[in-house]
């Protein structure tokens, strides 16, 4: 059985406690490498690559983009293979 990782809205800076999911930069189902771009969020008019905290096939969750979301939100989940 595969292991799966939470990807999580990551806490940005010392004072935010929400952000806005702007888009995802890989495909459903891909395949993506420890330290891969997955996504970009916005916090005060900046925005950022959220990187992968591990290797594995990304796959989507009910995030949509342009909303805003709490800091520890789970986006998605990266499968790794037993």
């Amino acid at each position: 059985m595969a292991a799966e990782i939470p990807v999580l809205l990551p806490k940005l800076t010392m004072a935010a406690t929400e952000a806005t999911f702007v888009d995802w930069i890989v495909p459903d189902g891909a395949r993506v490498a420890e330290d891969d771009a997955l996504y970009t969020v916005e916090t005060e008019k900046v925005e950022t690559e959220i990187a992968s905290a591990a290797s594995g096939v990304l796959r989507y969750g009910s995030v949509e983009p342009g909303q805003v979301y709490d800091v520890g939100t789970q986006v998605g989940v990266i499968e790794q293979d037993s």
